[in-house]
């Protein structure tokens, strides 16, 4: 009885993880290129009791093992990298991704980080970055006598810009996409920026409409992918577990409770 108590208490700290992650997911619904994610379990090692295959005799009848589960244990937290709605802003300085692919940035440090979400920015020194600073890699960079407001990116990721002085057009760039063939690998940073761990051979670099590669929508962000409903399902689902779990360590207690008052 005091084995349920353990195993009990395990479920409920799992249903408590599950309620931690789906408040994440809610409080990211408005959060341009969030992905959401979702917890993973796995049930815990097994108690044998009775060793399958051995000790066949007439009291025992069969030679099933005899085991008792100890638990559950939370394994993973999985991203949902589906594609988010598109919503137009009227701003050139924001790009979505329509399809596969993600912008790869440089953070100060030196580190290479990637991100859907395309909301940018120009710099001081006229250098395409993020809205936290991160230069585009590779970095495109716009001539001081153009204005950004007048700047175009075509799907394919050219950069267009037109010169004040004499009205030209002039091709600045190309924005490069990435695509990851694990993207499990990925470790989100916060902000929608994500580190690729594992085997960086798993990258592969690309420009945007070709093969592989999804589209690049001026004007347009990505938006969370999180569907509230989902979430709120999963959420009465988890609350509907915990309080089982609950109720299993006060059944064992009361039982224990019993066993204690024979004489």
């Amino acid at each position: 009885m005091s084995r349920a108590l353990y195993t009990a208490a395990t479920g409920m700290h799992a249903q408590q993880l599950k309620i931690d992650v789906i408040a994440n997911n809610l409080a990211n619904i408005n959060t341009d290129g969030y992905k959401q994610s979702r917890p993973e379990f796995k049930d815990l090692l097994y108690q044998n009791l009775r060793i399958a295959g051995g000790g066949l005799s007439q009291s025992s009848g069969s030679g099933s093992g005899l085991q008792v589960g100890l638990g559950v244990r939370p394994s993973a937290t999985v991203r949902n990298f589906e594609q988010g709605n598109l919503r137009e802003t009227s701003n050139p300085l924001t790009v979505a991704i329509d399809n596969e692919g993600f912008l790869q940035v440089r953070r100060p440090t030196g580190e290479i980080v990637y991100t859907r979400n395309g909301s940018l920015k120009v710099d001081e020194r006229g250098r395409l970055a993020t809205t936290e600073g991160y230069l585009l890699e590779p970095n495109i960079t716009l001539p001081t006598d153009t204005n950004p407001d007048l700047m175009t990116i075509s799907p394919d990721g050219t950069v267009t810009v037109r010169s004040t002085s004499d009205q030209r057009d002039i091709e600045v760039g190309r924005i490069r996409l990435v695509r990851l063939l694990n993207r499990d690998s990925l470790e989100a940073l916060g902000s929608s920026f994500y580190r690729a761990g594992g085997d960086r051979r798993s990258l592969i670099e690309g420009y945007p409409s070709e093969e592989g590669f999804g589209s690049i929508q001026q004007g347009y962000v990505e938006v969370s992918n999180v569907k509230v409903v989902e979430e709120m399902v999963a959420m009465i689902a988890g609350q509907r577990a915990y309080e089982a779990n609950s109720k299993v360590i006060q059944a064992s207690d009361r039982m224990l409770e019993e066993a204690n008052r024979l004489r």
